[in-house]
């Protein structure tokens, strides 16, 4: 028992993300060398059902209490630094959807024949979609995954929530959120063995040419993050503060991004950055709320991962999107990202949302998490480092450009 325990503990306590690419390792092996059995493949089914079951109900609960809990602004500073937050959210969505015209990247899939008869042709049919599936039950919304009302209903019972809860039902509902994220957490714990349990099924599918198309989303996924890291928020940071980004840039990203990169963990990062504020000489109450705020809503990582993996989706499937349903996916997606770092698993669990909104099911929606799962071993990692090293630039070129006002230098 002794050494059942240690193991146990011992596998808790490495690293996810090298036990999942072992798990995708293991999972090809075992492909090429013993097809065909079937229990192997349980294990991926029994992985994704679990996600399936748990998320929307995570989901309901987070966003009703990051409602419910909603703190007024706090100036000007703040007004500005959350404007930056969701201005580049938005941006980087509308830039992962440009990306996805340009490059469309099929996703190997299981199933899919005749999955998109119910796909939207045109925009009013995304808007009939959107319209028929908000107003549905809230109880039947979780039990089918129906992303769009249960965030609806989420947010109106946020409010109510807001207006009559005392602080003991608040404090019940931040309990029952943590339990819900714990089960997740348990779950993402046996992701490992769900990614082999897939990658055998798809290698013994489709063989190992099956991971040149990952490849290739996984080239687009980061691309487009790099684009904006290193274009669209420095251009945003030089009309802020009319000095050449960069030398801020660099210094964010060397010091927040990298750490962000291996600790895969927006929140985790929160005192690096905050520690990165104190040191260029921010002001203390600004970054003390700043940083952590943009731990929740400063998504533009998760808001690229979820356009990108949707239209990989649509266009595995034959949907033809038009530029109003792209430019609808994008804000969408930038604003479901926002509630990303609440959910286990991240922007992944968002994406049925997202695909929902081009009548694409569940079933195939959780089949792209589940390779977002596979190729999460560098884009978790790419993601977070763009999101937590954003959090530290706006929140220093916000109050930067409050002293170029006042006519004080800066350091650069």
């Amino acid at each position: 028992m002794k050494v059942i325990r240690y193991l146990i503990s011992a596998w808790q306590k490495s690293n996810l993300m090298l036990r999942i690419f072992l798990g995708i390792v293991v999972g090809a092996v075992l492909a090429l060398t013993m097809p065909g059995y079937g229990i192997i493949s349980v294990l991926g089914d029994l992985f994704v059902g679990a996600l399936k079951a748990m998320a929307p109900i995570l989901v309901a609960l987070l966003v009703a209490l990051s409602v419910a809990t909603a703190r007024s602004g706090m100036g000007v500073r703040f007004r500005i630094i959350i404007a930056l937050y969701i201005l580049t959210t938005l941006m980087a969505a509308v830039v992962a959807v440009s990306a996805g015209f340009i490059f469309p990247v099929p996703i190997a899939l299981a199933d899919v024949q005749g999955a998109s008869e119910a796909a939207p042709a045109a925009l009013t049919d995304v808007f009939r979609n959107i319209i028929a599936g908000v107003m549905s039950n809230p109880v039947t919304a979780i039990a089918n995954a129906n992303y769009l009302s249960i965030l609806f209903w989420a947010v109106v019972i946020g409010v109510a929530l807001k207006k009559v809860a005392s602080k003991d039902v608040i404090a019940s509902l931040h309990q029952w959120a943590d339990a819900v994220s714990k089960v997740v957490s348990w779950i993402i714990l046996c992701a490992p063995f769900g990614i082999l349990g897939l990658v055998y099924t798809t290698v013994s599918q489709s063989g190992l040419e099956i991971f040149s198309t990952y490849g290739k989303l996984l080239l687009l996924l980061v691309g487009c993050m790099l684009a904006v890291s290193l274009l669209i928020n420095p251009i945003i940071v030089g009309l802020m503060i009319r000095r050449n980004p960069y030398p801020l840039v660099w210094h964010c990203l060397k010091e927040s991004g990298v750490s962000a990169f291996f600790t895969r963990s927006s929140a985790a990062n929160i005192p690096v950055n905050m520690s990165l504020c104190n040191r260029m000489g921010i002001d203390e109450d600004f970054y003390s709320v700043s940083i952590p705020l943009g731990s929740i809503i400063n998504m533009n990582g998760a808001a690229i991962t979820i356009t990108v993996m949707t239209l990989a989706t649509c266009n595995t499937m034959g949907v033809e999107i038009s530029i109003g349903s792209a430019l609808l996916l994008s804000i969408i997606a930038a604003l479901a990202a926002c509630g990303a770092s609440g959910v286990a698993g991240g922007s992944l669990l968002l994406i049925p949302m997202a695909c929902s909104l081009f009548g694409i099911g569940q079933d195939i929606a959780m089949q792209v998490v589940a390779v977002g799962f596979i190729i999460g071993v560098v884009q978790d990692s790419v993601e977070t480092a763009l999101n937590s090293s954003g959090d530290a630039i706006f929140t220093i070129a916000a109050e930067w450009s409050e002293k170029i006002k006042r006519g004080e230098k800066i350091p650069y």
